[in-house]
């Protein structure tokens, strides 16, 4: 006797080893179309320089939203500058 059960393999068996190989050549594909992404990305570029926004830039932006009003944003500025509102 070859086989524990019988002479050939049964219905699971069959099925076992049909997934199995599809596992197999679909993880062997994956892992080759992640290789050639990677190799073939071209090198980073350094972040863009930005200048820094000034305090006034950003008081500025707050009053455009309508976060702050225009008194608040006279005394603020005044504070900024180091002047008397």
């Amino acid at each position: 006797m070859m086989f524990w059960y019988g002479n050939g393999m049964n219905g699971w068996g069959w099925f076992a080893m049909s997934a199995g190989m599809v596992l197999f050549w679909g993880l062997l594909i994956t892992i080759t179309v992640m290789l050639f992404r990677t190799v073939g990305r071209p090198a980073e570029r350094p972040p863009e320089y930005r200048p820094a926004t000034s305090a006034e830039q950003i008081l500025s932006e707050r009053l455009a939203r309508g976060e702050i009003d225009e008194e608040e944003y006279r005394r603020r500025l005044a504070a900024l500058r180091g002047t008397e509102p």
